[in-house]
């Protein structure tokens, strides 16, 4: 199983997760942040560490966030590793739990 990073991290980026990871599998894209399935351990350490609880198992993810298992694949082979906390965007708490985000998702 691996963890999952989820609609509500578009345009917040919170990177409090990534110092807490034991085997480096953050991707850092513009605007969000994804999880190597290949390489996370299922080590739990980051889901408690999101402010906006945006990561979430693969075998709890709700219905409508099903196509970011996926686009985390896709998008881990793509973008560079992230191992180091990084202040937020600076409107980040503006786009807390907006619906609706995958749309201004930057690749």
């Amino acid at each position: 199983m691996t963890f999952v990073v989820v609609e509500n991290c578009i345009k917040c980026k919170y990177t409090d997760c990534v110092e807490v990871c034991p085997v480096d599998c953050f991707h850092e894209g513009p605007n969000f942040l994804v999880i190597d399935p290949e390489e996370c351990i299922d080590c739990t350490l980051c889901e408690p560490e999101c402010p906006v609880q945006a990561i979430y198992p693969e075998d709890d993810l709700p219905a409508d966030q099903q196509k970011f298992l996926e686009l985390n694949a896709e998008l881990s082979l793509e973008w560079p590793v992230i191992t180091e906390r990084k202040d937020p965007p600076p409107d980040a708490e503006e786009w807390e739990d907006k619906p609706d985000k995958l749309k201004l998702l930057e690749r």
